[in-house]
């Protein structure tokens, strides 16, 4: 592998320009959005806000859940791009698995993301949501060729449209994982490299179709320069990191929040299975403990998940994310990748992206 470690070269996704290639992936319930998405845009990057139950905090939210978020959307991509100053570019993450998963997107465009990320599902209806002309580009989030191939011919046939990018999510990503739990058991056993060679000469098909490249984003596991250098050389023209933004002083969620990944061993690591019905990666807690002794009960649906029956779940994911982005940690549920233990101390935005770009 190359360790020549030179200043990594800019991010170009259509006309818009990232003046390095790094992402900051969207983290709900409130972990990132426009005060760290806003830094990190402001260093040359992407910042990403994630819209997942984004109004917790508005006034009204636990009347009309819909209306606050539609609200804050605009609220917090406005806001980013004021701290931003017109550098990098503010993006948002939007689960497809969401109940209002349009809205988001169409209120998104509005507001003026310079991107749009989804996952959690396969996005097969986001180029009718997003046109053109709006300036809004658009990325899947794969973890496979197949899922890649699947978009990506979908798009090319329904919309004569393909992905502005691609983002690759390896088996190491938090929160929701496009994996099955058997391949989670061992992620090092999995040659993801192969993998994300695969996807990378899959997309060439569509880059000569469109006559435009597919910039492709290498996610899940990324922690340091090293790890960049690695998938650069595999292919990728960029990276998504999450799990490192949160011990940021820039960084959304609560002080409580931040110090439970700085203390993170390891061994704190669980995956667990979320109401999306897809396998997730927390820290092993209070509330995880108790949700083995038996199921919580559902006392109030927030209207999240197009697919969630309050009655058969084990637990409002709402309210476990809620809880635990304002610090009441023993209540709540603790998404994290699987290099948090490697995670000791708390820095900065500008900090953290000079240790990864230069």
């Amino acid at each position: 592998m190359n360790t020549d470690k030179s200043t990594l070269k800019e991010l170009r996704i259509g006309e818009k320009t990232a003046q390095i290639p790094i992402i900051q992936g969207g983290m709900g319930v409130g972990i990132s959005r426009s005060r760290l998405a806003g830094a990190v845009a402001r260093e040359g990057g992407v910042g990403v806000i994630s819209t997942a139950q984004i109004g917790y905090d508005e006034e009204g939210f636990e009347q009309d859940q819909a209306r606050c978020n539609r609200m804050a959307i605009e609220k917090h991509v406005k806001k980013a791009k004021e701290i931003a100053g017109g550098r990098g570019l503010v993006g948002v993450n939007i689960m497809v698995a969401l109940k209002h998963y349009e809205e988001h997107v169409r209120e998104s465009v509005k507001a003026g993301a310079d991107v749009i990320i989804s996952g959690a599902g396969l996005p097969m209806d986001l180029p009718k949501l997003v046109s053109e002309e709006s300036g809004t580009k658009i990325a899947p989030i794969v973890s496979s060729r197949r899922a890649a191939n699947l978009i990506l011919k979908m798009w090319a046939h329904r919309y004569d449209r393909t992905a502005d990018f691609i983002v690759i999510e390896g088996p190491k990503a938090g929160g929701h994982l496009g994996f099955s739990r058997e391949q989670l058991a061992d992620i090092n056993a999995l040659d993801f490299d192969e993998e994300i060679c695969r996807i990378i000469e899959c997309k060439k098909e569509y880059e000569e179709k469109f006559d435009r490249k597919i910039p492709v984003i290498v996610a899940g596991g990324v922690f340091d320069r090293a790890d960049i250098d690695h998938v650069m050389e595999l292919g990728a023209d960029g990276v998504q990191i999450a799990s490192r933004f949160v011990a940021t002083e820039e960084c959304d969620a609560s002080e409580a929040y931040k110090r439970a990944y700085i203390e993170a061993e390891t061994s704190d690591i669980q995956i667990v299975q979320s109401p999306v019905g897809m396998p997730g990666r927390a820290l092993r807690n209070e509330f995880i403990r108790h949700l083995e002794a038996g199921r919580e009960p559902i006392r109030k649906c927030y209207n999240c998940l197009e697919k969630c029956d309050p009655r058969k779940v084990p637990y409002c994911i709402t309210k476990a994310l809620i809880e635990a982005v304002k610090g009441n940690l023993d209540k709540g549920l603790i998404f994290c990748g699987a290099n948090v233990g490697r995670i000791h101390e708390m820095t900065t935005v500008h900090e953290l992206m000079q240790e990864l770009a230069y």
